[in-house]
């Protein structure tokens, strides 16, 4: 696997990769250099044929304290032009993550703010510990949640993402479970076995079928008009798919199918 100076990204003999954001003296916040090395990780997780899930987690006290106020300041005195293509940068990070065709397991052991927030939100299941503190604060600083504001809407909903955009409000893992940006609070302490339940979930699961059904609910969700054509074009594609063909004789013959281990 490729080596990163504020990512790790590892694998387990199961196909479970864990991506951890390494930046704990800066609490996780978003550098260019970190930007850039989640964008290039996202590909090489895309491009890989063994890893069946991602558990995106954090060293240190914070998740993820949103982008980098160093990387923030420097956008300052830069033409237009500048400014547009950096941040394009963080968008293009958050639409690689949104774009994994594996699930995507965020377990949140800290707080989350910002651009942290907007990474929960492109995860398919995020486990918060109880404690945990969120928000979106660009308004206090005089900016907006721009590039995560698609991500944010989509998950929550206009109504409570108006509410949390404008005034830059802290709330906790109880209130992000009610929104919606929280799938689950580990009460029992124990958040990364948790994570790595979940994840082994989708061991059972053919590979390629998962991919499809993200992708399936991705442009539900985000495809306007009527679905029905489409959604039968894409089921007749996993009939000829040799996926379900190997997992209903599978089924049939009582036996794991080749995907899943015996």
């Amino acid at each position: 696997m490729t080596a990163y100076e504020t990512i790790t990204l590892t694998e387990d003999e199961d196909g479970i990769a864990s991506l951890i954001l390494d930046r704990a003296e800066k609490h996780n916040a978003l550098s260019a250099q970190m930007i850039e090395e989640l964008t290039l990780v996202a590909s090489e997780i895309s491009a890989s044929e063994s890893i069946r899930a991602v558990i995106l987690k954090a060293n240190g006290k914070s998740f993820c304290a949103g982008g980098d106020l160093n990387w923030m300041k420097a956008q300052m005195d830069k033409p237009d032009a500048e400014k547009v293509r950096e941040g394009m940068k963080l968008a293009t990070m958050l639409r690689a993550l949104d774009d994994l065709p594996k699930p995507l397991i965020a377990c949140v052991t800290g707080n989350a703010f910002g651009g942290g927030l907007g990474m929960m939100c492109v995860a398919d299941i995020v486990l918060s510990v109880p404690g945990a503190k969120f928000g979106l604060t660009e308004t206090r600083l005089g900016l907006i949640p721009a590039t995560i504001g698609p991500y944010v809407v989509r998950r929550l909903g206009e109504g409570p993402s108006r509410r949390i955009f404008m005034n830059a409000m802290i709330f906790g893992a109880d209130e992000g479970q009610d929104l919606g940006l929280v799938t689950r609070i580990d009460e029992a302490g124990d958040i990364e076995v948790a994570a790595m339940s979940e994840a082994k979930a989708f061991l059972a699961c053919a590979p390629r079928a998962v991919a499809q059904a993200k992708a399936l609910c991705k442009y539900l969700a985000r495809t306007p008009g009527d679905p029905m054509d489409e959604t039968a074009a894409r089921l007749a594609a996993r009939w000829a798919d040799p996926e379900s063909l190997e997992g209903i004789t599978a089924f049939f013959e009582k036996r794991p199918a080749n995907w899943q281990s015996s």
